[in-house]
C-alpha cells in the first residue's frame, strides 16, 4: 500500500512539474511577443497572393517573429489598425477611403510602424499627394525593364541591413526613386545600379518621419527578390525596426 502511494505521489509530482516547465517558457523572461502586422495587397502587374500573401507572409511568420494578417481589401484596413505594431503596405490599388487615409497617418504619428514594399513605392494616387510626400518621402515614376542589377548596401549598422551581404545581385525591376525635395528626407541605406548604367538609385531606404518609423524596400517583383537570403533578411529587419523591437 505505501510503494502505490509512493507511487502515485512520484507519478502527481512528475505531472506538476511538466506543468511547471511548460508555463515558465511560454510565461519564461526573454520571450518575445510576435509583432502584429497587417500586410495590405492586391493592384495590377504583380502576384500579390503568391509574393506578398504567401511568400513575405512565410518569411515574417518564421521563428515566431510575426503574427502576419493579408488582406486585399483596402477597406478593412480602418477597422485592423488599432490591432496591429506594424502596417504593412504592398499595394498599388487604390486606398479611396478619407477616414482610412486619415487613419494611416494618426496610425504613424502615434508612433506605429510602417513598411512600404515595392508597388506601393510608385506615384499611384494623384488624388492623394500627401502619401507620396509625407510617408514615402518620394516615390518612382518608372524603372528598368526588368533584369538583372546589383545591391550595394550603404549603412551596414542601420538595423534594418544587419546581417545582410555588403553586395547581392538579382533580376528585379529596378525603380528610378527619387526623393521629393519638399517631402520628408529619406535615409538611404542601399542603392541599386543596372549593369552598364552610371545611374543609381536608393533602394532600401528610412522615411526620417517625425513620429513613426517607416521602411521603404524597393525591391520585390517576383520570386527573385522574395525568395533570396538578402531581401527577407531585410524585410524581418524591417518589420523589427519599424515595430520598435530593436534600436
Amino acid at each position: 500500500m505505501a510503494h502505490s502511494n509512493l507511487k502515485t505521489i512520484a507519478s502527481l509530482l512528475l505531472v506538476f512539474a511538466m506543468f511547471a516547465h511548460v508555463v515558465m517558457v511560454e510565461a519564461g523572461p526573454g520571450k518575445k511577443k510576435p509583432i502584429r502586422v497587417l500586410l495590405v495587397g492586391g493592384g495590377a502587374s504583380h502576384d500579390f497572393d503568391r509574393w506578398y500573401k504567401q511568400e513575405d507572409v512565410q518569411t515574417l511568420q518564421k521563428g515566431g517573429l510575426a503574427a502576419v494578417e493579408y488582406t486585399s481589401d483596402p477597406t478593412t484596413i480602418l477597422s485592423k489598425l488599432k490591432d496591429i505594431d506594424v502596417l504593412y503596405l504592398s499595394n498599388n490599388q487604390p486606398i479611396t477611403d478619407e477616414a482610412t487615409r486619415k487613419a494611416i497617418f494618426a496610425f504613424v504619428d502615434a508612433g506605429k510602424g510602417l513598411v512600404l514594399a515595392h508597388p506601393a513605392l510608385w506615384y499611384n494616387w494623384a488624388d492623394w499627394p500627401e502619401y507620396n510626400q509625407k510617408l514615402v518621402g518620394g516615390g518612382s515614376k518608372g524603372h528598368d525593364k526588368y533584369g538583372p542589377f546589383e545591391v550595394t548596401i550603404t549603412n551596414k549598422k542601420h538595423p534594418v541591413t544587419k546581417n545582410v551581404t555588403a553586395h547581392f545581385k538579382l533580376n528585379d525591376e529596378l525603380y528610378y526613386f527619387k526623393p521629393d525635395a519638399a517631402g520628408t528626407p529619406i535615409e538611404v541605406l542601399a542603392t541599386a545600379k543596372a549593369e552598364g548604367s552610371d545611374k543609381v538609385f536608393p533602394s532600401i531606404f528610412i522615411v526620417k518621419y517625425p513620429k513613426g518609423k517607416i521602411v521603404g524596400i524597393a525591391l520585390g517583383h517576383d520570386a527573385a527578390s522574395h525568395t533570396i537570403k538578402p531581401y527577407q533578411t531585410i524585410l524581418r529587419n524591417a518589420v523589427e525596426w519599424a515595430a520598435g523591437a530593436v534600436d
